[in-house]
Parts: C-alpha cells; structure tokens; sequence
C-alpha cells in the first residue's frame, strides 16, 4: 500500500468514526428524554454542545493548524474521543452526555478542518478534488447510518444501562485509528499559509470580504440547518408521529443516512458529466416537492401496530429519501469553492466553513426543537422548505459569481 493510499484510507476511517459519534446525538436525545428526564428544549441543548465547542475552536486554530501540523491536529482529535466515551459510561447522566458531545466537538474540528486540507495536498486538479470530498462524504453518511443500527444492538430494553456499552466499542476503534495514523506518513510542506501567526489569521478573515465566499458560506450554513434539522429529530418524528417502537425509530432514521451516503457517491460521478449548478437546483427542487407532497401522506399514514421493520407501510419509508437530493448540495459546494483557491489556504477557508457548518447545524436542530414542543411533531418538518428556497437563491448567486469571476480572470 503505497502512501497516498494509506493517507487516504486514513482520512475515510477518521470520518467514519466521527459520523458515528457526531450524528448519535439525536439517539442520545431521545435517550435523555426518556432516561435523564430532560424535555425536548432541554435535550436539544446537546446540538449546542457538540456544535459551538466546534465552531468556537475552528475559528481559534484553523488559521494557524498547519503550524500545528495535520496528523498531530487529527492523533489529538483521535485520543479525545476515545477518552470521551470512556467517560460517558462512568458518568452516565445528562452532564456527561453534554460532556462527551462538547470533547467530540472540539476533536471534530481538528479532524475536519485537517482532513478538507490533506484532501488538497493529495489530490490532482478540481475533479479528482470533488471525487475525493464527495467519497469521504458518502462514507461519513454510511458511518451515521450504522450508528441507527449499532446503538440499537447495544440496547436492552430490560436493562436501561445497556446502551452505554456501545461507547466500549467506539474508544476502541478510536485508538485503533490512532495508531494506523501514527503509522502513516503525510507530506505537509507548503501548507503554511503566513509568515507568522497574525498573518494566518488576517489570510483567514480576507477571505470573508470575498462575495463568492459570503455567499458560499451562507449557503453551507443554511443547508446544514436542514440536515442537521432532518437527521437530529428524525429518531423522534419516528417515535411520536409513526408510534414506531424505540429501537425501530432508530433504525428507521438510518434510511436517511443510507439515502445521503448513496447521493454523495453518486455525485461524484454526476458532476463529471452534468453542471454543478443544474445538479444543485435539481436535487433542491425535489427536496421541496418531497416536503410538501411526501411528508403530509407519511403523516397521515396508519400505520398501526409495529413489531419490526417489515410491519412498516412503504410510506414510511419515504419521506427519509429526501437525502439522496439533499446529499449532494453539501460536498459540491465545499468542492467548488476549495478548488478555486490556493492549497495553503484550504485551512483558513475549512475554518471558516466548519464555523458555519456548526452554526447551521446548532439553529437547525434548536429551531425544529422548538417547532417540535409548539407546533407538533407533525408539523415540524413543514418549515423546512423555507431554508431549502433561500438555498436555491444562495446556488443561483453563486452561478452568477463565478461565471463573472471565470470572465474577469479570462481577461
């Protein structure tokens, strides 16, 4: 195995354990509810935990993390977490759970900010860029989509502890991975983006008056809050709108997972054939028609008693499929902008986008919270259809400016 392929074997098992730790928090909210005895407000706060402690330190290393140095920036993410989960079985409360989510946070951001920048170190032009970013993406949803299944087989309805033993298995595969990175070499020269610290961080705000990266950033946040909105209070939509037993409710939400990972592989190969923008805007437009067609029928379906996922009518399963349009939007649009940039910016500018990234995911999953507690689960999901309209103007922006910024660079 040569050593660009152990880089990026490295760089797919970093991701997969983070879906998997990162995206339980909307299992672990159901579990609050049900075993810490928090209300649905109270439990949303763990989407905060895990969000600010990302963007907070994303903005405070990204500029200067090449300094650091990558490898080292993702063996201490590694090492975090593996100690995280240790702690989440001992502690075993609603601390704890906001604990574990805040020191995964912290780790996220050192890993994600590191492994968006090695794509470029070790990636050849725009396509085999976008090929990497969208395959890295699908195997990060396919690690979300196992986390509906392994929390699941870890539980045990007669023993209410039993589900923590999970956190076992994924400190383990957290040193694991810690020492198959230790073992791999990654070439990081020419990543230093300043002469100095303030010079970074001055490079890393410069990019914020760029109308192509306000726009882009806007976008990135807006389309977070839908998808962190979606996957979060899926378990729950389950639970209390279907009546779908609790092990199941979480099966059921890894539909949407399994649904996002097949979008984002398949993009990869779609972009190399069909514009961006035309695969955008189309994969946005079915998102709205799925909400205000598809989700008033799942609402309304009966599905009466549920003893196991065959039981469940085929329109259960799909409104969960808006994530083979929603999967997309997220790897194009981070391809395109890094892409067009210098490699030794690519730290500042995933800087910039795990902020945003973060912002949009703590709003999303606060704002359907709270739509959750005042309008009803089974009106929740209706407002999303609002950030997918203003996500559908931010792609048309966007195709405007760089279709102004290819001519001025032409002339």
């Amino acid at each position: 195995m040569n050593n660009t392929t152990r880089a990026k074997l490295s760089l797919y098992i970093n991701y997969f354990i983070f879906a998997i730790l990162l995206n339980s928090v909307g299992i672990v909210i159901l579990k609050s509810q049900i075993l810490y005895g928090v209300d649905e407000l109270e439990a949303s706060t763990l989407e905060l935990f895990k969000d600010l402690p990302i963007a907070i330190v994303s903005f405070f290393i990204a500029s200067f993390l090449p300094r650091i140095g990558y490898k080292k920036a993702m063996l201490s993410g590694l090492a975090i977490v593996s100690a995280a989960g240790l702690i989440m079985i001992q502690g075993n409360s609603f601390w704890s759970a906001k604990l574990l989510f805040a020191s995964v946070g912290v780790a996220f951001a050192l890993i994600k900010v590191s492994v968006y920048s090695v794509i470029g170190l070790i990636t050849n032009g725009q396509k085999e860029h976008n090929s990497l970013m969208s395959s890295i993406e699908g195997v990060f949803m396919f690690g979300i989509a196992l986390a509906y299944f392994l929390f699941p087989a870890f539980n045990n309805e007669s023993d209410p502890d039993s589900w923590l033993n999970v956190y076992w298995l994924l400190s383990g595969l957290g040193i694991l991975s810690f020492a198959f990175l230790y073992t791999t070499d990654i070439d990081e020269s020419g990543t230093i983006p300043g002469v100095d610290i303030m010079d970074d961080v001055k490079l890393m705000f410069s990019l914020l008056i760029k109308l192509l990266v306000i726009v882009f950033l806007i976008s990135a946040f807006l389309f977070v809050m839908i998808e962190q909105g979606i996957m979060t209070w899926l378990p729950t939509f389950n639970s209390r709108v279907l009546e779908l037993p609790e092990n199941i409710s979480i099966m059921m939400a890894s539909i949407l997972a399994i649904s996002l990972g097949v979008g984002r592989l398949s993009a990869g190969v779609v972009v190399q054939k069909i514009s961006w923008f035309w695969v955008l805007s189309f994969c946005i437009i079915i998102s709205i028609m799925m909400v205000i067609f598809i989700l008033p029928k799942t609402v309304s379906a009966q599905v009466g008693v549920i003893k196991s996922i065959s039981d469940i009518p085929i329109i259960g399963f799909a409104f969960p499929l808006v994530g083979l349009f929603i999967a997309p939007i997220y790897p194009l649009l981070n391809s395109i902008v890094l892409s067009a940039i210098p490699t030794n910016l690519h730290s500042p500018m995933t800087g910039l986008i795990v902020i945003f990234s973060a912002l949009g995911g703590t709003l999303g999953s606060r704002i359907i919270g709270y739509l959750f507690k005042n309008v009803g689960a089974e009106n929740a999901f209706y407002y999303l259809i609002v950030p997918l309209a203003l996500l559908f103007v931010c792609v048309y922006l966007l195709k405007i400016i760089t279709q102004k910024e290819t001519i001025s660079s032409d002339e």
